[in-house]
Parts: structure tokens; C-alpha cells; sequence
């Protein structure tokens, strides 16, 4: 008996679907962001009074409110709250496709990054601003759309009467910290999940603006804290430099060990891995697409030297070669100091102790939990002139190469990007980490993954001016919409 082919679903019309998603942002969504944004609802990583000050449970609650004011028909929510943990919201909506076994999680998530330094002047993190299609201030983009989004896509497909499978939705707000407590709901969840056969995750990045773009890997993080402790106070330099070693130094030293600081890269061998030939070969395409603007993305230091202007240039100008370093091989970066003064208030004194907090991406193929073993060991053992040197693990997250696509799943990406976009999808791989991919491939190892998001050039999620591009996100709403409609 032959196997039976898969059957084109109703169509949704495209157009129309666009219609109602445009207006839907402008009038309401955009409005529902600006305040979002003006809530401090940082991580528990970067607010340990979290549950005290009640920031989470406010953008909880307000996005909670807004679905249900929806009024979708089927869908039932609820903000579910395990003992010690933040909370997750969690909406089902049942399938209206005859036949319909499979499920589609969508997720995304609440909390957000701490404020930065470095905002325009008439910008903030807490103080939203809407312009030219851009909604800046912190968390909109990464990923406070995501609920709001997910939703009018659902609501797209209602209106046009379009069979759906049962959809379900899950809302963390631990993210930014790792997921440390996503498992526990998701094991709590489990039985309520279903048989989970598209992921859509709306937590990732964009190549450009100009099409739809799927997330085919995500790196992996190991973190931690590096101190280097040679007195108990600080003394006068003049008395004791060249007789006391500087815990400056003696850090070069143990950063000496990870990281070849003449080319970036890292030294130990098991950080690495092989790349698979297929997304090599993506990377070339995608850099045949993005090509310079690759590079232009980011905001390059240009500066006067000696009457002609100079720019920093980037790790290599070979735009594959770029797009594989910071999706497929490991980077370490300082992303935080302790233990020095400001220039302005330093005097002539020998510090007694430096602290890096460090953040090592790992290839997508890495074991997080062993990497952070061997960077502690590879840190603490046999520090130079017997200094105390110590290395606080923060965690870490494995990272996640996506599954081979369905044939009807790179279809349904392409006719997306098509209706929507008028090009076809990209397919890009991302530096930073979603740690709940890497669970969801293991506790649904059939399922398709549409990872994709927002964050395209210049969005600068973590940083200053963060913004959200509205016009490309109500596209990828609408993109969205579009896949559901052709789950197999």
C-alpha cells in the first residue's frame, strides 16, 4: 500500500489575513507593548526580589487579561504557579480539523534583560517610544510580542474559518535567566501538551527585514564568575607593585588558558565541533544574501585618526566565515567587572582582588554541563603565585540544532515568506541560546521547529536602543498564521 501523501489544507487568505493583522497591531497591539515596556519585569537572574516587587506579575497578568479579552473561540488560559518559581501562563485551544492528532506549542516569554548603559538620550529601557515603525525600550522585541502575536495569528485563521489543529500556548518568564525553572512546568505540563508536531517559538532573529527567516541552530552558553584574590585590602602601588603580583595579571593569565587573545579563539578542543556540511553550506547562501549588510548591522566605532577617518574592523570579512563564528563556534566574552574603581575615582592603590563574569557560547553540538566542569577546572587548578582564584558556575544551556524539515513544513515556510513577503525564506543560524529548544527536541523528537523572531539588524536586544520593527513583526504574524494553517 502506497503511503498516503500529505493533503493541502484550506488555504487562508492571504491578504485578508494581512488586513486584519495590520489593523489589529496598530490599534491595539503596539499600545499593549508600549506598556509592557515601561515595566521593569527583569529576570530573577538580574532581580532576586522579583517575586517582592511584583514586576513579573504584572506583565502576567496584563498580557493574561488581554487574551482573554479576546474572546477566541475555545480558548481557555490559565496562570499556573508552581511553589518557588515565576509564573507561566498556558492557553489551549482545541482543533477544529477533522481528524487532528498533533499539537502546536507556541511559546515565548515575559522577562526581560536588565537596562544597560548607553541610550539615546531620548530613549530609555523603561520609557517606550514609538517611531518610524520602531518601538524602542527593553523586552518588546525579546520577546514580549511573542503572547500578543501567537494570539492574532490564531485569530487569523478564526476569522476565515480556517480548520486549525489544537494549539497550545506557553508564556515563561525565566528566559533571560536561563529557564531554570521552565522544566518543572513543562514536566508538570506534559500530559496537557499533547503530541507536540510544530514548536513555534518566537524568540530568535532575523537575517533582514525582508523576508521570513527560520532559525536552523542555536548556540549553547556556559557561565560563571572568575575571581583572583592576592590581598585582603588594597596597598599603596607604589609600595607594592613589582613584590605583590597584580590580580589584573595573573587573570590575563587564567584568560590565557581558554582563549588565544590574538584571534579569538578558543584553545581547549572539546569547546569545538564539527559543523555539519548542510548548514555550512546554508551559511553560504545566507551570505550571499545578507553580504555586507552582515557587517553594517552593527554599530562600528568610527573615529579620527590623524586627520582620516578609521573604523573597527570585524573579526574576518568573509561574511561566511562570519556567519559560522557566531553560530557554530565558540566565543568567550567579559560581560561584566567587580573590584575596580571608576577612572575618575581610582588613586595610586594595588587592588586586592579582580572578578570577570564571563559568558562562553558553545557550538549548538556541545555539552553545556561538561564544558562548565572543564572551565572550572581549567580555571582554578594551579593558579600563578598560589593566588586564590575561584570560578563560581552561573549554569548553562546545551545548544540545539534544528531537525531535518518535513517536506511539508519547508512548503509551508516558503509560501509564507512568499505571500508575505514577496521572497522566499532564509535560513540562518543564531548565537545566542533558547534553552528550551534543546528540551523540546528531546521530549518531541518528531516534531518541526518554526524558530524564528524579530530580532533582525540593528534591534540590539540586551543593549541600548532595543527596538521592536513593527512592520516586520505584524508579517511574521501573519507568516505564522499561514504555517499553522498547513500543519500536516
Amino acid at each position: 500500500m502506497n503511503a498516503p501523501l500529505h493533503r493541502e489544507m484550506p488555504a487562508l487568505n492571504s491578504q485578508a489575513a494581512a488586513r486584519q493583522i495590520d489593523a489589529q497591531w496598530d490599534g491595539d497591539i503596539v499600545g499593549r507593548l508600549t506598556d509592557y515596556i515601561a515595566i521593569p519585569a527583569k529576570s530573577p537572574g538580574f532581580d532576586a526580589d522579583w517575586a517582592a516587587h511584583g514586576f513579573i506579575d504584572t506583565v502576567v497578568r496584563q498580557a493574561a487579561d488581554w487574551v482573554n479579552a479576546q474572546k477566541v473561540p475555545g480558548l481557555k488560559l490559565e496562570v499556573i504557579r508552581l511553589e518557588g518559581r515565576t509564573p507561566v501562563i498556558f492557553f489551549e485551544i482545541e482543533a477544529t480539523r477533522a481528524g487532528s492528532t498533533q499539537t502546536v506549542l507556541m511559546y515565548g516569554h515575559l522577562d526581560k534583560q536588565p537596562e544597560f548603559s548607553g541610550w539615546r538620550n531620548d530613549l530609555g529601557p523603561w520609557t517606550p517610544k514609538y517611531e518610524d515603525g520602531k518601538l524602542y525600550g527593553r523586552g518588546g522585541a525579546d520577546d514580549g510580542y511573542a503572547v500578543y502575536a501567537a494570539v492574532a495569528a490564531v485569530q487569523a485563521l478564526k476569522s476565515q474559518n480556517v480548520p486549525h489543529p489544537r494549539i497550545v500556548g506557553l508564556i515563561e518568564t525565566s528566559e533571560e535567566s536561563g529557564s531554570p525553572d521552565l522544566l518543572p512546568y513543562i514536566d508538570a505540563l506534559r500530559p496537557r501538551l499533547g503530541d507536540v508536531g510544530l514548536v513555534v517559538c518566537l524568540d530568535s532573529g532575523a537575517g533582514n527585514y525582508d523576508q521570513l527567516w527560520l532559525t536552523t541552530s542555536l548556540r549553547g552558553m556556559a557561565g560563571g564568575t572568575l575571581k583572583v584574590e592576592v590581598l585582603t585590602e588594597g596597598v599603596h602601588s607604589g609600595d607594592a607593585s613589582g613584590l605583590v603580583p597584580s590580580s589584573f595579571r595573573i587573570m590575563r593569565q587564567m584568560l590565557d588558558r581558554l582563549e588565544d587573545s590574538s584571534t579569538g579563539r578558543l584553545l581547549p578542543a572539546s569547546f569545538h565541533c564539527s559543523i555539519p556540511a548542510e548548514r555550512v553550506e546554508q551559511a553560504r547562501t545566507t551570505a550571499a544574501i545578507l553580504g555586507d549588510q552582515l557587517f553594517k548591522s552593527y554599530p562600528w566605532m568610527h573615529y579620527d585618526c590623524g586627520g582620516r577617518e578609521q573604523s573597527v574592523l570585524p573579526v574576518t570579512g568573509d561574511p561566511t566565515e562570519a556567519l559560522l563564528n557566531r553560530t557554530w563556534r565558540p566565543t568567550l566574552s567579559v560581560i561584566g567587572a567587580e573590584g575596580f574603581p571608576a577612572p575618575q575615582d581610582a588613586g595610586n592603590v594595588l587592588r586586592p582582588y579582580t572578578a570577570f563574569k564571563l559568558s562562553l557560547r558553545l557550538p549548538p553540538l556541545v555539552d553545556a554541563a561538561r564544558a562548565v566542569q572543564e572551565m572550572k577546572a581549567l580555571l582554578e587548578d594551579n593558579a600563578p603565585y598560589q593566588a586564590k582564584v575561584t570560578f563560581h558556575s552561573h549554569g548553562g544551556a546545551t545548544g540545539w540544532n534544528a531537525p531535518e524539515m518535513a517536506p511539508w513544513f519547508a512548503k509551508a515556510l516558503d509560501g509564507a515568506s512568499q505571500a508575505h513577503f514577496g521572497a522566499p525564506c532564509g535560513f540562518i543560524g543564531q548565537g545566542g541560546t533558547i534553552p528550551l529548544m534543546n528540551m523540546l527536541s528531546e521530549g518531541f523528537p518528531t516534531a518541526q521547529m518554526m524558530v524564528c523572531g524579530v530580532l533582525g539588524p540593528k534591534s540590539n536586544a540586551h543593549g541600548p536602543n532595543e527596538f521592536l520593527h513593527v512592520p516586520y513583526a505584524k508579517k511574521l504574524t501573519a507568516a505564522v498564521a499561514e504555517v499553522i494553517a498547513q500543519v500536516a
